[in-house]
């Protein structure tokens, strides 16, 4: 898997929900739900996702809070793969009016 390069990132931001943050080498966003059941069901819904495209995303759940990190481990960077699966949870997000 190739990285990609500065303008290519630029082009998956555009492509998926503001709320999400570029850092470095991965993007980021925090969601807030109303209670856990909400985030841990929103959760479950993303492992599916994740677990079908063979991409994982590196998250934390604290009650109604999940924060998503998404980049390619193997590529020490952001690939395809994590822009796809961004715009996979943000599909997920419209469910829970986000």
């Amino acid at each position: 898997m190739t990285n990609l390069n500065k303008e290519e990132i630029q082009d998956g931001m555009k492509e998926i929900d503001v709320s999400w943050v570029l850092e470095v080498q991965f993007i980021h966003r925090e969601i807030i739900f109303k209670d856990f059941v909400e985030a841990f069901s929103f959760m479950t819904a993303v492992a599916m996702i994740a677990e079908k495209a063979g991409h994982h995303p590196d998250w934390k759940n604290v009650y109604n809070k999940v924060n998503i990190t998404l980049n390619t481990h193997d590529a020490d960077g952001l690939t395809k793969k994590d822009f796809q699966l961004a715009k996979g949870i943000d599909r997920v997000l419209k469910n829970y009016g986000q």
